[in-house]
């Protein structure tokens, strides 16, 4: 069988010491299950991955799966070779020649990287011959060490590798390397950047959804399990819990001062959550909460809400303005789904003027006389999962 290199750079797990075995297995793993069904191995050496594809993989797939996959900082496709320099000579020119554009192309220049300290000619004079090589072939170009059009890289290892395109990845650490965590998942804009922040920091998650069947449409539900699948392609495959909330909030309406309602949802969204994550092994909760956005997310709200679950709650947003959790909405291609006019359960069931700085005991005192523990553990048992990848 015939393979593709793919020359994958790595960042923060190169900091891990004694540790760093373990996320380097995890990114493998994560790479491995993204190119699936097509064959692949992955070798390792200081600071690199070495992604071996069968040639059948679409290029597309590959650049897909490593763009996509926390903890890689860059990747570029390659040609490994001999360590001999006719041979590197050789392979470097018809890389030049198949990749760039030579009309498009004015200036390049040639850097080089010498791990094996014994090969006997050294980075700069391996950049000097091959960039004559270039100037000799195409007068065209000329060498620009500071901004060139293009670059010819040169890796010299247990091997010699060679690439000219040197793409981004989106760095952190590998999903799974942090545990996992339940994920509030609503309609909008905000807790998809969410998951994306903690996916970022090594966090596995599963989804929670709070669904008002008839007062929220199944379109609503779409729109969710819509946003769940493209953040599996950071995330990987998610589990999307959809609970059945809607016996829950008429509860809460009948029994409830109006401007108390959205944060006695709020506390028993917290509830239900905490119950799934105790189900599903999940160590912590993550909202999309941002500090004062909305009357749930003042300070004196969060204080209240979080005493609603023994869990750690990671608010990721907590300190960015609206602006820049659009910006990355838009980075990873859930802003254009988060903005379809569904409406979720919260703002079906929003008093029009809620409660912004509840004081703690009054507000507790309200959720004691709900007496909706029944209901809670109903919605728990009522839940229905819908894997989403």
């Amino acid at each position: 069988m015939d393979y593709t290199l793919y020359l994958v750079r790595l960042g923060e797990i190169s900091l891990k010491g004694l540790n760093r075995d373990f996320f380097e297995g995890k990114l493998k793993t994560n790479i491995k299950t993204k190119l699936h069904p097509y064959h692949s191995r992955i070798a390792k050496q200081k600071g690199r991955l070495f992604v071996y594809v069968e040639d059948q993989a679409p290029d597309t797939l590959v650049r897909e799966a490593l763009s996509s996959s926390f903890g890689i900082v860059g990747f570029s496709k390659a040609i490994q070779c001999e360590k001999d320099f006719e041979t590197i000579k050789s392979e470097a020119m018809r890389l030049v020649d198949e990749t760039w554009k030579i009309d498009q192309v004015r200036s390049f220049k040639v850097e080089t990287r010498r791990a094996d300290k014994t090969f006997p000619m050294k980075s700069y004079d391996i950049s000097a011959e091959l960039g004559h090589l270039i100037l000799e072939r195409y007068h065209t170009l000329s060498v620009d060490v500071h901004h060139p059009d293009r670059i010819l890289y040169v890796e010299i290892r247990d091997s010699a590798y060679l690439y000219t395109d040197d793409e981004s990845g989106p760095g952190g650490l590998p999903v799974g390397t942090a545990g996992r965590g339940m994920l509030m998942l609503s309609g909008g804009i905000d807790s998809p950047v969410a998951a994306y922040r903690m996916a970022k920091r090594g966090l596995r998650m599963e989804a929670v959804y709070f669904h008002a069947y008839p007062y929220t449409s199944q379109q609503a539900m779409d729109k969710v399990a819509a946003l769940a699948r493209i953040l599996s392609r950071y995330c990987l495959r998610i589990v999307l819990h959809v609970v059945p909330f809607t016996d829950v909030q008429l509860h809460i309406k009948a029994h409830s001062r109006d401007e108390e309602t959205t944060l006695l949802m709020r506390a028993c969204m917290m509830q239900i959550a905490t119950m799934i994550a105790a189900e599903r092994d999940c160590s912590a909760i993550v909202t999309g909460e941002s500090l004062s956005q909305v009357a749930s997310q003042t300070l004196e709200s969060i204080r209240f809400t979080d005493g609603m679950t023994d869990l750690p709650v990671f608010r990721p947003l907590i300190g960015m303005d609206k602006e820049e959790i659009i910006t990355t909405a838009r980075l990873i291609g859930t802003y254009e789904t988060s903005i379809l006019p569904y409406e979720d359960c919260c703002v079906i069931f929003s008093p029009k003027h809620p409660l912004v700085k509840p004081r703690l005991d009054s507000i507790r005192k309200s959720y004691e006389l709900l007496g909706i523990e029944r209901l809670l553990k109903e919605a728990v048992e009522k839940t229905e999962r819908i894997l989403c990848s």
